[in-house]
């Protein structure tokens, strides 16, 4: 996707990184502001860092700081957040890509491939990412990690006639899968009408060649591996805000 200069990435957190108040999820989604234009078609993420970024975005809209937007949810949850904040949603019907999306992720590693999906909406934010002209990632530091895999489950998408046979396939590539459920016990249901089995590995050392692998099965809808796709990511602490860029 083609870049201008409207993307060039905050070089320090702009004023945010001594706001009295903010936790690091709020500093991370209020910096990430910084690169909202007037006119952008942005895709809006899921989970509960990219929620505060839907507030802000939606109160900077209201304030008259932006004009045009344009928002492209990845899940029913942001859709309706976003709808009741006023931001008006379009889909890829009505446009061929966003000119920026502003999610969160799960872990992120140096190189800024992620782990994605603990919210469930893996399928849906890999669609508005890949037909993203940039993904800006936002999060607290707890979610930096040495290699991916090492903190948390790698969700995996599947369609309901595999459930058995991708389990049991899931369980050869050397993790222990666990179908999500619930609270009150029920097979979790995505947006999609689709499964996730909660992948647990010890690291995964290469997450491109396993997404590869995970995605040519049959039955397999997607994994929360987004490889290569991060332009950056704003990183919020209680110290303030830092930016992580592809060189």
């Amino acid at each position: 996707m083609p870049c201008d200069e409207r993307y060039r990435p905050i070089a320090s957190g702009g004023n945010f990184a001594n706001v009295p108040g903010m936790n690091a999820k709020e500093r991370a989604a209020t910096a990430a502001m910084e690169y909202v234009q007037s006119g952008m078609t942005i895709g809006l993420g899921t989970g509960s860092t990219a929620q505060v970024f839907i507030d802000r975005l939606a109160d900077a809209i209201a304030a008259g700081h932006f004009t045009g937007i344009r928002g492209v949810p990845t899940s029913v949850r942001s859709d309706e957040q976003a709808r009741a904040r006023g931001i008006k949603i379009v889909d890829f019907a009505e446009v061929d890509w966003c000119d920026l999306t502003i999610d969160g992720a799960d872990e992120i590693s140096p190189s800024l491939d992620l782990i994605k999906g603990l919210g469930g909406a893996l399928l849906r934010e890999k669609v508005v990412a890949q037909n993203s002209r940039r993904l800006i990632i936002i999060a607290d530091d707890s979610k930096l990690v040495d290699r991916l895999g090492t903190k948390g489950p790698l969700p995996v998408e599947v369609v309901p006639f595999s459930r058995f046979i991708s389990e049991r396939f899931l369980r050869s590539m050397g993790c222990q899968p666990t179908l999500r459920t619930t609270a009150d016990g029920e097979t979790y249901v995505t947006d999609n009408g689709n499964y996730i089995f909660d992948c647990a590995f010890n690291s995964i050392d290469n997450p491109g060649a396993l997404d590869r692998m995970l995605r040519s099965r049959a039955g397999i809808i997607e994994t929360g591996l987004f490889v290569g796709i991060a332009a950056a990511a704003i990183i919020g602490s209680t110290d303030g805000v830092r930016v992580i860029s592809q060189s």
